[in-house]
């Protein structure tokens, strides 16, 4: 059972992570907004006034929020899957 409760779970696991990584896109723009004062968030690639420290800065609370708000996703959608069919996905 633990290997076809992993199948069972995978699309569910799938479609939570791309919800999680929107959710987190959007409480990043609106945490660095409060920081920063400014609308925009740094892009590392893009030609612009943000220097070393911002851009690294940005990056580390960015992972910070989309690590959180992954593992909790998947802490919940693993609960909820454990209380519908009696198995733990992870498993």
């Amino acid at each position: 059972m633990p290997n076809a409760a992993k199948l069972a779970y995978r699309p569910i696991g799938l479609i939570s992570g791309m919800a999680g990584g929107l959710v987190a896109g959007m409480i990043f723009k609106q945490v660095w907004k409060r920081i920063s004062d400014e609308d925009e968030t740094p892009d590392p690639l893009a030609e612009s006034s943000y220097g070393w420290r911002e851009i690294l800065l940005a990056s580390a609370i960015q992972g910070m929020i989309y690590a959180v708000v992954k593992a909790s996703i998947d802490r919940a959608g693993a609960r909820g899957f454990q209380r519908v069919t009696g198995a733990w996905p992870g498993s």
